[in-house]
């Protein structure tokens, strides 16, 4: 007997993190899976962790905003949890209304306060002195829009078409290149479904004691190995004041020879070394 696979993610529906699930779904094939919609990231993780769900869906930086930290702070807590694959969505945001509204009947602008941030000055051109209201997501600011025709809401077109709304105008924010990155989660131990095609490694790493030239010797294992860092993100370890973890992308897999020693020499001299996978961004 077959079980179905099932995919948390981070809802409602109509989010970012629902479209970046359904475009992880056709890469892998994946037409029948079950989506688990969940209400953050914490219980996404504790789904894939506890064997709930098969995968799972997580926004991990923004091109504007930076890194998501709620969901570093899941990868550090959540030992059994690691990277299989990431995918880099486009942000587009559209002006959304009911079917039967017209722009004249518009009173409210309502979006999560990143959309309406990341809009503000289509906002201030297009409806001065109108109220703008903020929602828990993108995607409920469509519901809303639906429910009353005075409410345009600030979403991508994918919320849009699932609710049935109107696209009046795509393209209205304000700054172009806005992407943002989502991870493809699993527990240890599933295969890997682009083995083939690894080109990045993510890990954490913790200090034995806070001292002068740490982050030095860190950066210096990985120069000495030529392994090229993309990303390298503090966060407190939530542990004690001052007490601080560093988030390390770069280049390779975990496998390859050089990797294992620069990460081995560390192992040596630092509390901890997690490897949260070696994946493809597709």
């Amino acid at each position: 007997m077959t079980t179905q696979t099932k995919i948390a993610f981070l809802g409602p529906i109509g989010t970012y993190s629902d479209e970046a699930t359904h475009y992880f779904m056709e890469k892998l094939q994946f037409e029948d899976a079950e989506l688990v919609e969940c209400v953050s990231f914490t219980e996404v993780f504790d789904n894939v962790e506890r064997g709930r769900c098969d995968y799972g869906v997580v926004a991990t930086e923004n091109s504007l905003e930076g890194p998501v930290t709620a969901c570093l702070d899941n990868f550090a807590t959540h030992t059994n949890v690691t990277i299989l694959a990431e995918t880099v969505l486009d942000i587009h945001h559209c002006l959304v209304l009911h079917p039967d509204a017209e722009i004249a009947d518009i009173t409210t602008i309502v979006s999560h306060p990143q959309g309406l941030g990341q809009c503000r000055r289509y906002i201030a051109e297009y409806f001065p002195g109108r109220t703008t209201k903020t929602a828990s997501s993108t995607a409920d600011g469509v519901r809303r829009a639906m429910e009353e025709k005075s409410c345009a809401a600030i979403s991508n077109g994918f919320a849009a078409k699932i609710y049935g709304a109107r696209i009046h105008e795509e393209n209205i924010e304000d700054h172009f290149g806005n992407q943002t990155s989502f991870a493809l989660i699993a527990r240890d131990g599933m295969p890997k479904v682009f083995p083939s095609l690894e080109k990045k490694t993510s890990i954490i790493l913790q200090l034995q004691h806070d001292k002068s030239g740490s982050l030095m010797m860190i950066l210096s294992e990985f120069a000495y190995a030529n392994i090229n860092l993309t990303k390298i993100q503090s966060r407190p370890t939530k542990q004690a004041l001052g007490d601080y973890m560093f988030f390390i992308d770069f280049q390779g897999s975990a496998d390859d020879p050089e990797v294992q020693t620069a990460l081995n020499c560390l192992r040596l001299k630092l509390r901890e070394v997690k490897v949260l996978g070696s994946y493809p961004t597709i």
